[in-house]
């Protein structure tokens, strides 16, 4: 096929095929990190060749072909032209006489813009390597400009290798925000890009950069106006660090994010308004909604008596669903946690739900002969429970 060490089926005709490994793989590896996914280009076939040596044609809007035993990716060398506003507002161009320079003129950044060929010789036309040693985030060219995805990608790469942006693409991607092209973009594809930099190392850089643009407005105005306020928006950049610290799921992460809406008139419209526009999945935004609605109460946590805490407990249907209330917790330690201090509230917290749990509501249900006196009789054996527990669990220091 066409990987290096077995035979070329190409026919001869009058341009040779080549292939080349391209982008991602080839900036991690010379980053020094390790490769998931590999993505080749190849540049002189056809995609009536592709189809004939067994490659299963896959992409829709351009020619993307998966190997038939390894199941990579191959795209076909191509060109793109600006037809309409939006990421999806182009024409494709893919022949055998486009070349691997002008297949890597029409990515985003330098840094993705490299390629390898089968010797293993690295072809850089747009100093992607140099960028890379340097720490900087570059547009490939003024193309950059006909995509608004490029602007949540380069704030993703942002948070995940924590490269700084060069002042050209800042400008340019501050000129796509005021032309309207970040109004175009698709709440999937947004919820798509900010979940991926919500789970890189740094995500509070992704949001500094999209701030630092202008996107920001256009895709969370929720966040822009909370995020006016200077001491809100440094308390949320370092708890969203500290859940990444941490590696925290993802539900996790969208709920720090989200209990930055505290300071709102109305805290929960705005992320239910948030939630709602992005399409965010039902598990980050119930978990985000119960962080922001009950943060003041686990923050008290410590400090609350046996009642209190069946009352949170109870409200955070933390029998039915306990690991979602450990979530909550570490939702809550990254808030409270970044402040340098420990978060007692957890610890004693899920030791009291341990003990609540631990109460047989079936053996209650079963001796109480007037069945709308279950509940009560239930609440009374958790409270009970909760109090034991902590007379024996030692305070906070």
């Amino acid at each position: 096929m066409l990987r290096a060490g077995e035979p070329e089926p190409w026919p001869r005709s009058g341009l040779a095929v080549k292939t080349y490994t391209v982008g991602g793989a080839v900036r991690d590896e010379l980053l020094g990190l390790p490769v998931k996914d590999r993505d080749y280009v190849v540049v002189g076939a056809t995609p009536e060749e592709m189809t004939r040596l067994g490659y299963k044609p896959v992409g829709k809007d351009f020619p993307v072909f998966l190997h038939p035993k390894t199941h990579e990716e191959y795209a076909l060398a191509r060109t793109e032209r600006k037809t309409a506003r939006g990421y999806k507002g182009f024409q494709v161009y893919a022949a055998p006489d486009v070349t691997l320079e002008e297949d890597l003129s029409r990515r985003d950044l330098t840094i993705n813009a490299i390629a390898r060929d089968e010797a293993g010789r690295i072809i850089d036309p747009y100093g992607g390597a140099e960028d890379l040693k340097r720490g900087v985030l570059r547009h490939v060219s003024p193309a950059f400009a006909e995509d608004p995805v490029r602007i949540l990608r380069a704030a993703r790469f942002s948070a995940r290798f924590g490269f700084k942006l060069a002042p050209a693409t800042l400008r340019l991607m501050r000129g796509m925000v005021e032309a309207g092209e970040a109004d175009a973009l698709v709440p999937e594809r947004v919820w798509q890009e900010l979940a991926i930099g919500l789970m890189e190392a740094a995500p509070s850089k992704m949001f500094a950069l999209l701030r630092s643009c202008g996107a920001l407005s256009r895709v969370l105005p929720e966040l822009a106006v909370a995020w006016s306020e200077r001491a809100q928006y440094a308390r949320s950049q370092r708890a969203l660090d500290y859940a990444a610290a941490r590696g925290r799921s993802l539900e996790v992460r969208y709920a720090v994010l989200a209990c930055a809406l505290a300071g709102d008139e109305a805290p929960e419209g705005a992320l239910r308004r948030m939630s709602a526009r992005l399409r965010a999945p039902s598990d980050c935004a119930e978990l985000a909604l119960l962080a922001l609605r009950q943060r003041e109460q686990i923050a008290l946590g410590s400090k609350l008596g046996a009642e209190a805490i069946v009352s949170l407990l109870q409200a955070c249907d933390a029998w039915r669903r306990p690991a979602r209330f450990e979530q909550l917790l570490q939702a809550a330690e990254s808030c409270q946690g970044s402040r340098a201090r420990p978060f007692a509230a957890a610890a004693h917290l899920l030791a009291a739900l341990g003990s609540a749990r631990a109460v047989d509501a079936g053996a209650i249900a079963r001796n109480e002969t007037e069945p709308h006196r279950i509940a009560a009789r239930l609440r009374t054996a958790r409270v009970a429970a909760v109090r034991l527990a902590l007379c024996s669990t030692p305070g906070p220091k």
